[in-house]
């Protein structure tokens, strides 16, 4: 992982304000970096500029990302997506959505079919992936905890002897 966000931090050019955020799957890249906030007049809704400035920044260095990004999917064999933040607004473009297989038992397949059915999900896939953000909205606490630990073994791995 550190490699994948030292090679970032040395390929980028000066787009952001301080270090990108680089989040790493196995499916995927994720480059996240802070815009300048620009100004906003008192007439203006300071979440619409932003939106422009993201938006802006989107199509400025659109050649440039798909080229940075062909070619960290070569060097690590996973698809890059982009994403921007300005102020309090945050866009991400280009992310994938990979199918993910599970095996539900009724009660849990009921659950989801009742989300279906109350129209907050439009597939059983919708409501999974909309349970999942839930739980990560609402547990953020703990599962950045269960990240640092596991950052944490796989430090204490690379430390111990070879295999």
């Amino acid at each position: 992982m550190t490699e994948v966000v030292s090679w970032f931090s040395g390929r980028l050019p000066e787009w952001f304000e301080g270090a990108p955020q680089v989040h790493i799957d196995r499916d995927e890249i994720l480059v996240i970096g802070t815009l300048g906030t620009p100004e906003v007049a008192p007439d203006q809704q300071a979440e619409e500029v932003e939106s422009g400035r993201i938006a802006r920044f989107r199509e400025d260095t659109r050649s440039e990302r798909m080229r940075i990004a062909d070619e960290a999917e070569t060097r690590f064999g996973r698809k890059v997506a982009w994403g921007a933040r300005c102020g309090g607004t945050q866009h991400v473009f280009t992310s994938l959505a990979v199918p993910v297989m599970t095996r539900l038992r009724q009660p849990e397949r009921q659950v989801l079919d009742t989300l279906v059915a109350a129209g907050v999900a439009r597939s059983r896939s919708d409501a999974l992936a909309w349970a999942v953000r839930l739980v990560g909205k609402h547990e953020a606490d703990w599962i950045e905890g269960m990240r640092a630990a596991l950052a944490a073994v796989d430090q204490a791995r690379a430390a111990g002897p070879a295999a």
